[in-house]
Protein backbone atom coordinates (compact mmCIF):
# COMPACT_ATOMS: atom_id res chain seq x y z
CA UNK A 1 0.00 0.00 0.00
CA UNK A 2 1.24 3.81 -0.99
CA UNK A 3 0.28 7.02 0.65
CA UNK A 4 -2.31 7.70 -1.77
CA UNK A 5 -4.13 4.21 -1.36
CA UNK A 6 -3.77 4.88 2.86
CA UNK A 7 -5.39 8.61 2.24
CA UNK A 8 -7.59 7.41 -0.05
CA UNK A 9 -8.80 4.70 2.69
CA UNK A 10 -9.27 6.92 5.25
CA UNK A 11 -10.43 9.70 3.23
CA UNK A 12 -7.86 12.42 3.73
CA UNK A 13 -5.12 14.20 1.97
CA UNK A 14 -2.19 12.59 1.34
CA UNK A 15 -0.45 15.38 3.22
CA UNK A 16 -2.74 14.96 6.38
CA UNK A 17 -1.99 11.60 6.72
CA UNK A 18 1.93 12.04 6.32
CA UNK A 19 1.93 14.79 8.51
CA UNK A 20 0.00 12.61 11.72
CA UNK A 21 2.94 9.85 11.04
CA UNK A 22 5.42 12.29 11.41
CA UNK A 23 4.34 13.74 14.59
CA UNK A 24 3.49 17.14 13.34
CA UNK A 25 1.46 19.10 16.00
CA UNK A 26 -1.19 20.31 13.72
CA UNK A 27 -2.86 16.80 13.23
CA UNK A 28 -5.44 15.87 16.21
CA UNK A 29 -4.26 13.32 18.52
CA UNK A 30 -7.72 11.24 17.12
CA UNK A 31 -7.05 11.80 13.50
CA UNK A 32 -2.83 10.76 14.20
CA UNK A 33 -4.04 7.62 16.46
CA UNK A 34 -6.88 6.39 13.49
CA UNK A 35 -3.62 7.23 10.82
CA UNK A 36 -1.51 5.03 13.08
CA UNK A 37 -3.59 1.93 13.65
CA UNK A 38 -4.32 2.53 9.51
CA UNK A 39 -1.02 1.71 8.55
CA UNK A 40 -0.33 -0.80 11.22
CA UNK A 41 -2.87 -2.63 9.65
CA UNK A 42 -2.39 -2.65 6.26
CA UNK A 43 1.62 -2.92 6.53
CA UNK A 44 2.34 0.97 5.47
CA UNK A 45 5.84 1.58 5.41
CA UNK A 46 6.46 5.22 4.11
CA UNK A 47 7.82 6.36 0.95
CA UNK A 48 10.68 9.47 1.79
CA UNK A 49 10.59 10.95 -1.06
CA UNK A 50 6.94 10.57 -1.74
CA UNK A 51 6.24 12.29 1.53
CA UNK A 52 8.64 15.04 0.96
CA UNK A 53 6.27 16.05 -1.93
CA UNK A 54 3.33 15.83 -0.35
CA UNK A 55 4.83 17.47 3.02
CA UNK A 56 6.92 19.94 0.97
CA UNK A 57 10.12 18.41 2.95
CA UNK A 58 13.17 16.93 1.72
CA UNK A 59 13.36 14.14 4.61
CA UNK A 60 17.22 14.83 4.90
CA UNK A 61 19.29 16.45 7.10
CA UNK A 62 22.35 18.60 6.53
CA UNK A 63 26.10 18.27 7.82
CA UNK A 64 28.17 21.25 6.46
CA UNK A 65 31.75 21.42 7.19
CA UNK A 66 34.79 23.98 5.81
CA UNK A 67 38.27 23.30 4.57
CA UNK A 68 39.14 25.00 7.80
CA UNK A 69 37.19 22.10 9.94
CA UNK A 70 38.59 19.54 7.78
CA UNK A 71 40.12 17.33 10.36
CA UNK A 72 36.24 17.36 11.75
CA UNK A 73 35.40 14.92 9.37
CA UNK A 74 37.71 12.06 9.92
CA UNK A 75 38.14 12.41 13.99
CA UNK A 76 36.53 9.51 15.94
CA UNK A 77 34.39 11.65 17.89
CA UNK A 78 32.79 12.87 14.75
CA UNK A 79 31.96 9.42 13.82
CA UNK A 80 30.75 8.20 17.05
CA UNK A 81 28.24 11.98 17.16
CA UNK A 82 27.31 10.65 13.73
CA UNK A 83 26.48 7.11 14.54
CA UNK A 84 24.18 8.27 17.44
CA UNK A 85 22.37 11.07 15.34
CA UNK A 86 22.16 8.62 12.22
CA UNK A 87 20.43 6.26 14.39
CA UNK A 88 17.72 9.10 15.66
CA UNK A 89 17.50 10.02 11.37
CA UNK A 90 16.70 6.59 10.58
CA UNK A 91 14.04 6.14 13.52
CA UNK A 92 12.24 9.01 11.87
CA UNK A 93 12.50 8.70 8.43
CA UNK A 94 15.61 11.35 7.62
CA UNK A 95 18.46 10.94 5.73
CA UNK A 96 21.68 13.17 6.12
CA UNK A 97 23.56 15.19 3.84
CA UNK A 98 27.49 15.72 4.46
CA UNK A 99 28.50 18.61 2.80
CA UNK A 100 32.54 20.17 2.48
CA UNK A 101 32.98 23.74 1.00
CA UNK A 102 35.63 26.10 1.34
CA UNK A 103 35.57 28.93 3.49
CA UNK A 104 34.71 31.77 1.81
CA UNK A 105 31.62 29.77 0.47
CA UNK A 106 30.06 28.50 3.37
CA UNK A 107 27.40 30.91 4.02
CA UNK A 108 26.67 31.16 0.03
CA UNK A 109 25.95 27.22 0.45
CA UNK A 110 23.52 27.86 3.80
CA UNK A 111 21.24 30.11 1.57
CA UNK A 112 21.69 27.69 -1.56
CA UNK A 113 20.53 24.81 0.76
CA UNK A 114 17.30 26.61 2.07
CA UNK A 115 16.59 28.01 -1.44
CA UNK A 116 16.47 24.83 -3.42
CA UNK A 117 15.05 23.22 0.05
CA UNK A 118 17.54 20.28 -0.24
CA UNK A 119 17.52 19.94 3.57
CA UNK A 120 14.60 20.39 6.39
CA UNK A 121 17.53 21.06 9.23
CA UNK A 122 20.90 21.52 9.77
CA UNK A 123 23.34 20.06 12.78
CA UNK A 124 26.24 23.10 13.52
CA UNK A 125 29.39 21.57 14.46
CA UNK A 126 32.63 22.98 16.29
CA UNK A 127 31.24 26.21 17.12
CA UNK A 128 33.88 29.31 17.41
CA UNK A 129 33.11 32.67 19.72
CA UNK A 130 30.65 34.71 18.57
CA UNK A 131 30.06 32.30 15.61
CA UNK A 132 28.55 34.06 12.23
CA UNK A 133 26.70 30.99 11.32
CA UNK A 134 24.08 31.01 14.42
CA UNK A 135 22.89 34.99 12.82
CA UNK A 136 23.18 34.18 9.31
CA UNK A 137 20.98 30.78 9.77
CA UNK A 138 18.72 32.79 12.23
CA UNK A 139 18.35 35.16 8.96
CA UNK A 140 18.07 32.51 6.49
CA UNK A 141 15.38 30.47 7.97
CA UNK A 142 16.85 27.23 8.19
CA UNK A 143 16.29 25.07 11.42
CA UNK A 144 19.08 24.25 13.11
CA UNK A 145 20.87 23.78 16.30
CA UNK A 146 24.06 23.75 17.70
CA UNK A 147 26.69 20.57 19.18
CA UNK A 148 27.80 22.97 21.61
CA UNK A 149 27.39 26.72 22.42
CA UNK A 150 28.96 30.08 20.75
CA UNK A 151 30.36 32.54 23.91
CA UNK A 152 29.19 35.87 22.70
CA UNK A 153 26.65 35.36 20.78
CA UNK A 154 23.42 37.57 21.13
CA UNK A 155 21.06 35.81 18.97
CA UNK A 156 18.65 32.74 21.04
CA UNK A 157 19.23 29.11 19.35
CA UNK A 158 18.44 25.45 20.43
CA UNK A 159 21.97 23.43 21.49
CA UNK A 160 23.72 20.40 23.61
CA UNK A 161 26.84 21.14 25.08
CA UNK A 162 28.63 19.86 28.07
CA UNK A 163 29.87 21.82 30.96
CA UNK A 164 33.23 22.02 30.36
CA UNK A 165 34.21 24.66 32.24
CA UNK A 166 33.18 22.83 35.38
CA UNK A 167 34.39 19.34 34.12
CA UNK A 168 38.68 20.86 33.93
CA UNK A 169 37.75 22.81 36.87
CA UNK A 170 36.88 19.29 38.98
CA UNK A 171 39.52 17.75 37.16
CA UNK A 172 42.26 20.41 37.90
CA UNK A 173 41.19 20.43 41.87
CA UNK A 174 41.45 16.57 41.72
CA UNK A 175 45.07 17.06 40.26
CA UNK A 176 46.00 19.98 42.88
CA UNK A 177 44.40 17.76 45.98
CA UNK A 178 46.71 14.92 44.87
CA UNK A 179 49.75 17.50 45.76
CA UNK A 180 50.37 18.11 42.11
CA UNK A 181 51.49 22.29 41.28
CA UNK A 182 53.13 22.01 38.21
CA UNK A 183 49.57 20.85 35.91
CA UNK A 184 50.30 20.71 32.41
CA UNK A 185 47.16 21.81 30.05
CA UNK A 186 46.89 20.27 26.53
CA UNK A 187 43.84 21.64 25.23
CA UNK A 188 42.17 21.23 21.94
CA UNK A 189 41.87 24.32 19.63
CA UNK A 190 41.22 27.43 21.49
CA UNK A 191 39.51 29.05 18.82
CA UNK A 192 36.75 26.89 19.56
CA UNK A 193 34.52 27.55 21.91
CA UNK A 194 34.56 24.16 23.96
CA UNK A 195 38.05 24.72 24.68
CA UNK A 196 37.74 28.18 25.99
CA UNK A 197 35.35 26.93 28.38
CA UNK A 198 37.76 24.21 29.27
CA UNK A 199 40.90 26.45 29.87
CA UNK A 200 39.03 28.75 31.93
CA UNK A 201 37.67 26.04 34.29
CA UNK A 202 41.63 25.03 34.15
CA UNK A 203 42.80 28.29 34.91
CA UNK A 204 39.98 29.03 37.70
CA UNK A 205 41.10 26.23 39.41
CA UNK A 206 44.46 27.39 39.29
CA UNK A 207 43.65 30.17 41.34
CA UNK A 208 41.78 28.83 43.59
CA UNK A 209 44.41 26.49 44.37
CA UNK A 210 47.11 29.42 44.46
CA UNK A 211 48.79 27.41 41.67
CA UNK A 212 50.31 30.11 39.36
CA UNK A 213 50.03 30.02 35.39
CA UNK A 214 52.49 29.15 33.42
CA UNK A 215 52.16 29.62 30.06
CA UNK A 216 54.67 27.38 29.03
CA UNK A 217 52.43 24.82 30.07
CA UNK A 218 49.46 25.62 28.13
CA UNK A 219 49.43 24.43 24.99
CA UNK A 220 46.13 23.99 22.02
CA UNK A 221 46.05 21.91 18.92
CA UNK A 222 44.44 19.67 16.80
CA UNK A 223 43.27 16.91 19.16
CA UNK A 224 45.30 13.87 17.88
CA UNK A 225 47.64 11.08 19.69
CA UNK A 226 50.84 12.59 17.63
CA UNK A 227 49.87 16.11 19.12
CA UNK A 228 49.81 14.91 22.84
CA UNK A 229 53.17 13.02 22.21
CA UNK A 230 54.74 15.70 20.83
CA UNK A 231 53.55 18.52 23.38
CA UNK A 232 54.06 15.91 26.65
CA UNK A 233 57.75 14.98 25.09
CA UNK A 234 58.61 18.88 24.97
CA UNK A 235 57.11 19.49 28.65
CA UNK A 236 58.93 16.69 30.11
CA UNK A 237 62.22 18.21 28.67
CA UNK A 238 61.82 21.11 30.70
CA UNK A 239 63.69 21.56 33.75
CA UNK A 240 60.85 22.04 35.81
CA UNK A 241 59.04 19.83 34.28
CA UNK A 242 55.13 19.34 34.98
CA UNK A 243 54.00 16.33 37.23
CA UNK A 244 50.84 15.81 36.16
CA UNK A 245 48.79 16.73 32.78
CA UNK A 246 45.19 17.49 31.87
CA UNK A 247 43.98 16.79 28.36
CA UNK A 248 40.92 17.37 26.12
CA UNK A 249 40.72 14.49 24.80
CA UNK A 250 41.47 10.19 25.59
CA UNK A 251 42.69 9.99 22.08
CA UNK A 252 45.60 12.80 23.09
CA UNK A 253 46.20 11.22 26.58
CA UNK A 254 47.55 8.37 24.60
CA UNK A 255 49.97 10.16 22.93
CA UNK A 256 51.21 11.72 26.47
CA UNK A 257 51.62 7.53 27.87
CA UNK A 258 54.06 7.53 25.05
CA UNK A 259 55.86 10.22 26.09
CA UNK A 260 56.04 8.75 29.70
CA UNK A 261 56.85 5.55 28.31
CA UNK A 262 59.82 7.00 26.08
CA UNK A 263 61.22 8.25 29.17
CA UNK A 264 60.32 5.03 31.56
CA UNK A 265 57.82 7.01 33.34
CA UNK A 266 54.29 5.29 34.91
CA UNK A 267 51.23 7.30 34.57
CA UNK A 268 49.31 7.78 38.09
CA UNK A 269 52.85 6.62 39.54
CA UNK A 270 55.58 9.30 38.32
CA UNK A 271 53.24 11.27 36.34
CA UNK A 272 49.50 11.67 36.22
CA UNK A 273 47.36 12.28 33.50
CA UNK A 274 43.36 13.27 33.57
CA UNK A 275 41.26 14.11 30.65
CA UNK A 276 38.21 14.12 28.84
CA UNK A 277 36.56 10.98 27.76
CA UNK A 278 33.89 10.90 25.17
CA UNK A 279 33.45 7.05 25.28
CA UNK A 280 34.42 6.52 21.54
CA UNK A 281 33.13 2.93 20.76
CA UNK A 282 36.23 2.30 19.56
CA UNK A 283 38.38 3.75 21.90
CA UNK A 284 37.48 2.47 25.10
CA UNK A 285 38.51 3.56 28.71
CA UNK A 286 38.95 0.07 29.93
CA UNK A 287 36.42 -2.58 29.71
CA UNK A 288 36.29 -3.32 33.23
CA UNK A 289 37.60 -0.73 34.88
CA UNK A 290 38.50 2.85 33.88
CA UNK A 291 42.36 3.15 33.33
CA UNK A 292 42.44 6.90 32.92
CA UNK A 293 41.12 9.26 35.40
CA UNK A 294 38.76 11.43 33.11
CA UNK A 295 35.95 13.34 32.72
CA UNK A 296 33.34 11.45 30.96
CA UNK A 297 30.04 12.39 28.66
CA UNK A 298 29.42 10.22 25.82
CA UNK A 299 29.04 11.95 22.02
CA UNK A 300 26.95 9.29 20.50
CA UNK A 301 24.75 10.20 23.24
CA UNK A 302 24.89 13.78 22.42
CA UNK A 303 24.07 13.19 18.87
CA UNK A 304 21.07 10.91 19.26
CA UNK A 305 19.39 14.05 21.32
CA UNK A 306 20.58 16.50 19.30
CA UNK A 307 19.28 15.06 16.27
CA UNK A 308 16.15 14.35 18.21
CA UNK A 309 16.14 18.58 18.85
CA UNK A 310 16.52 19.39 15.45
CA UNK A 311 13.64 17.23 14.21
CA UNK A 312 11.13 18.08 16.61
CA UNK A 313 12.05 21.59 15.85
CA UNK A 314 11.17 21.22 11.74
CA UNK A 315 8.39 19.84 13.15
CA UNK A 316 7.43 23.35 14.77
CA UNK A 317 9.88 26.08 14.05
CA UNK A 318 8.46 28.34 16.56
CA UNK A 319 8.63 26.41 19.39
CA UNK A 320 10.67 28.16 22.38
CA UNK A 321 14.00 27.36 21.73
CA UNK A 322 16.01 24.37 23.72
CA UNK A 323 19.30 24.51 25.90
CA UNK A 324 20.58 21.13 27.24
CA UNK A 325 23.74 21.51 29.42
CA UNK A 326 25.08 18.27 30.75
CA UNK A 327 26.96 17.67 33.32
CA UNK A 328 30.67 15.23 32.69
CA UNK A 329 30.93 12.33 35.11
CA UNK A 330 34.42 12.58 36.97
CA UNK A 331 35.49 8.94 37.04
CA UNK A 332 39.09 8.05 38.87
CA UNK A 333 41.25 5.37 37.61
CA UNK A 334 44.87 4.61 37.63
CA UNK A 335 46.42 7.35 35.68
CA UNK A 336 46.41 9.58 38.28
CA UNK A 337 48.00 9.29 42.25
CA UNK A 338 49.77 11.49 44.68
CA UNK A 339 52.81 13.95 43.28
CA UNK A 340 55.99 11.94 43.42
CA UNK A 341 58.68 14.18 45.58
Amino acid sequence: MNLKELSNLLGLSQTTVSRALNGYPEVSEATRARVVAAAQAHNYSPNTRAQGLATGHSRCIGHVFSVNDSGEMVNPIFGDFMAGAGETYAKHGYDMMLTRVGAQDEAETYRNLKARGAVDGLVVHAPRKNDPRIPLLSEIGLPFVVHGRATESNVSYSWLDVNNRHAFRDATRHLASLGHRRIALINGQEELDFAIRRRQGYEVAMDEAGLALDRTLMSSGEMTEAYGHRQATDMLGMTDAPTAFLTSSIICAAGIRRALDDRGLRPGHDVSIATFDDCLSYFGNGSDAPVCTAMQSSVRAAGAALAQMLIDRIRDPEAPHIQKLWEAEFVVGTSTGPRKD
